[in-house]
């Protein structure tokens, strides 16, 4: 079963995979599986449909030897689909004392570090394919544009349990400055 997040793994509601705490005491949350499905849904569905334009534009206009060419978007398909799979398994967050961390990257790891006192607004978003796989997203922003981070696909609860947490310890980080 593949999980949100390398190391070992317990389940914890809503399909979101928990590690357990790293030599760094930190539990790290990997997102749940629908994200995964979803992203690997809409592959499925542009490069299909992609290979069956071309393979229907080229037998018409280059003749039925051309057609073949149709099958690059289906390579495509499986190259994606192995891609989505690590990329979804290298997103994980974390809940500190003090910071939230967002861990991200296959190739080149990202881990962006958000001090809860440093948060200006955090919002919960949900677009129609997202709220069709029953997903929505958390957007932190702080003072600094870069350090803008967002967690794609979580359960709504999750999205909307994370927003309320974040809000209430930013409040109390910023009163005491």
């Amino acid at each position: 079963m593949e999980t949100g997040s390398p190391g070992g793994t317990d389940t914890a509601g809503a399909g979101t995979a928990r590690t357990g705490p790293t030599e760094t005491g930190t539990a790290w949350i990997g997102l749940p599986p629908g994200l995964l499905r979803m992203r690997r849904l809409l592959l499925v569905v542009w490069l299909g449909l992609a290979a069956v334009g071309l393979g229907v534009l080229l037998g018409l206009l280059a003749g039925p030897a051309w057609a073949a060419f149709a099958l690059l978007p289906t390579a495509g398909i499986a190259w994606g689909w192995v891609m989505l799979g690590r990329n979804w398994r290298s997103w994980r967050y974390a809940e500190r004392a003090d910071d939230l961390l967002i861990s991200r990257g296959v190739l080149w790891r990202e881990e962006t570090v958000v001090p809860y006192g440093r948060m200006q607004l955090v919002e919960v978003t949900s677009g129609p394919v997202e709220r069709h796989f029953g997903l929505a997203s958390v957007q932190l922003h702080t003072a600094a544009a870069a350090t803008d981070a967002t967690i794609p696909g979580l359960d709504p609860d999750e999205a909307e349990r994370l927003r309320d947490r974040l809000t209430e310890l930013g409040e109390a980080r910023s009163a005491g400055l």
